[in-house]
């Protein structure tokens, strides 16, 4: 059985103070949740002090990307060194990393590679464009993304990584993919593809999230699928109330007691 997994996605909102605010207010309204796990992924400038936040809790902490070299001349970019104690997961591959900052499939490979390699679990986002999925190209382009991304990756280290289904049409617009839907293309474009690489039982111990639009309204509609795991969840996660309704509404929708 995979184990629920929520993870909030501040994206570039949340200051120190706030960010420090929030996961506050977080630890107090999530004490007593059992089955489920939960991670923040503020800012770079506010990770030390949500990870000081958080101790003794069982919230966890996840950085919003990564680059894989462990030092060198690359302005305003994050090493895997620099992160080590910081965080347990890193979000890889974000959609608004690949269409704003110009990361590639080769480049979101190294990273993982990378995340893997110093011990982090990695959150690997893949997702399909508006015209792709008019043109009816889902499947084709989210396995190639998969395939490109576990690119040198074992089955042992497979394992480890979480995948993120997040339409790019669906990602901060209000318009979410429907529950079936979005459990159509996990189970055969994502974890489809995990199966012809790795075989069906690692493919099957493989924690897949829904991302895009997800509120405590409609996290049941997606829970309550067999191929969805949990959550990505972006401006929701930035409001205690928001966020901890899409947690019970996942573990309710689950039957988790």
């Amino acid at each position: 059985m995979r184990k629920l997994f929520i993870a909030g996605n501040w994206k570039m909102y949340k200051t120190i103070d706030e960010a420090v605010a929030l996961v506050r207010d977080l630890r107090g309204a999530l004490a007593d949740i059992n089955g489920c796990d939960v991670a923040v992924c503020p800012p770079f400038t506010a990770l030390q002090a949500v990870r000081q936040a958080v101790a003794g809790s069982a919230l966890m902490v996840g950085a919003q990307t990564m680059h894989w070299e462990e030092q060198g001349a690359f302005t305003g970019a994050v090493s895997p060194l620099m992160l080590q104690g910081l965080c347990d997961y890193v979000i890889i591959g974000h959609s608004e990393r690949r269409t704003l900052f110009g990361e590639t499939d080769e480049m979101v490979n190294r990273t993982l590679l990378a995340a893997l390699g110093h011990g982090f679990k990695p959150i690997l986002c893949v997702g399909e464009n508006l015209d792709q999925n008019r043109a009816g190209q889902t499947e084709v382009f989210v396995g190639g993304q998969v395939r490109a991304a576990f690119e040198g990756v074992s089955a042992a280290q497979a394992a480890v990584v979480t995948v993120a289904y997040e339409p790019i049409w669906a990602i901060g617009t209000g318009v979410a993919a429907t529950g079936e839907g979005a459990n159509e293309i996990i189970g055969r474009a994502v974890r489809g593809t995990l199966a012809e690489l790795y075989g069906d039982e690692t493919a099957q111990a493989i924690r897949i999230q829904y991302g895009g639009s997800v509120k405590p309204g409609n996290m049941a509609e997606f829970a309550s699928q067999p191929e969805i795991d949990g959550a990505l969840v972006g401006g929701a996660s930035l409001r205690t109330e928001d966020f901890v309704g899409i947690i019970r509404a996942a573990i309710e929708a689950k039957g988790i007691r």
